[in-house]
């Protein structure tokens, strides 16, 4: 949590208006009701800079990487499997077909700023309960149906998102960035919109991690342990693709936050879910936060896409730990 906050700060500092630190600390304290009378030293345009635009866009980051980094945790942890991550099952393609369609044919504001985010989220949702359908047998789902499931409806949406970005003309680049993942252009609506998902997620997965860890067994000396398997996989599955799909509708589709930051806290903490899930809401909101740091003021004033700062960071990074666990495994680790 403290190097949370401090990642806040550094984060509200840097940028191309640069701000010296303890301005930045001035103009974050005088927003307290209690000190809103005090004298300033600051212009209105350096504090609508600091609290309008910059704060709202690193509290959205962090909303942003918890999410992603919650869902992987819960992934990881009903499909038993630290390779597994938000978009196993399809969902950020899913959300991506929605986006895709309304920049195509010019619909992206037919009900105000929330038209990507509501047709994503909705597209997403979607094709969850596609991959259920698809994995359900007899009232079961088993883990490798519901992989084997998530990956052909992924690649059969993610076929449909390529077709309609060879369609487009005019706006191919506009589909392209967003599929690329970006926060620019987002407001202190979006985090409006995000924080409920987080406020609902988080609880709902503590509750059930004490099951995740029981799921380490196997699911059937979890059902021996009192466990409600099919009960317990279907809520975390439907609450980690509400999280995913919700970051998705206001991001574009960020990789490789579900997947990193739940392997590096379970390197941190150990395999105990009780620590792994919140943890990793913490992580994945600093990861994401410095990943969107990084990706407008690296080249500034252009601006990189969010997704491709964090497959850069992520990608060597898994492959490092892949690489380590493979040498633990050979020694017998």
């Amino acid at each position: 949590m403290l190097l949370l906050a401090a990642s806040i700060v550094l984060a509200l500092s840097i940028g191309s208006a640069g701000f010296p630190f303890m301005k930045v600390w001035s103009i974050l304290l005088h927003q307290l009701p209690w000190m809103a009378d005090r004298p300033v030293a600051w212009t209105k345009l350096e504090e609508a800079i600091i609290v309008q635009v910059r704060l709202s866009r690193v509290m959205l980051a962090i909303l942003v990487g918890a999410c992603l980094a919650l869902a992987g945790a819960g992934f990881q942890g009903v499909l038993r499997n630290p390779l597994a991550d938000p978009y196993t099952l399809g969902v950020a393609s899913g959300s991506s077909i929605g986006a895709a369609f309304l920049i195509l044919f010019g619909l992206q504001t037919f009900i105000g700023m929330w038209s990507i985010p509501i047709i994503a989220f909705a597209t997403g949702m979607m094709t969850l309960f596609a991959v259920f359908w698809l994995a359900r047998s007899q009232g079961k789902m088993g883990i490798e149906t519901l992989i084997l499931s998530g990956v052909i409806v992924q690649a059969f949406l993610s076929a449909f998102v390529s077709y309609m970005v060879s369609l487009s003309q005019g706006v191919i680049n506009e589909i392209l960035f967003w599929l690329m993942g970006s926060l620019a252009k987002r407001n202190w609506g979006h985090v409006s919109m995000m924080l409920p998902f987080l406020l609902i997620g988080l609880p709902v997965l503590s509750y059930y991690s004490r099951s995740l860890n029981l799921f380490v067994l196997g699911e059937r000396h979890a059902a021996h342990l009192g466990v409600r398997v099919e009960r317990t996989k279907l809520i975390v599955l439907i609450v980690s693709t509400l999280l995913t799909a919700a970051a998705v509708s206001v991001s574009g589709v960020v990789g490789f936050v579900g997947l990193v930051v739940p392997h590096l806290v379970r390197l941190i903490v150990g395999p105990d879910y009780r620590l792994i899930v919140p943890i990793s809401a913490i992580g994945g909101g600093i990861y994401v936060l410095w990943a969107d740091t990084l990706a407008r003021t690296i080249l500034s004033p252009k601006e990189i896409q969010l997704g491709i700062v964090t497959a850069f960071i992520g990608a060597p990074f898994f492959a490092y730990l892949l690489k380590r666990r493979k040498a633990g495994l050979a020694k017998g680790g």
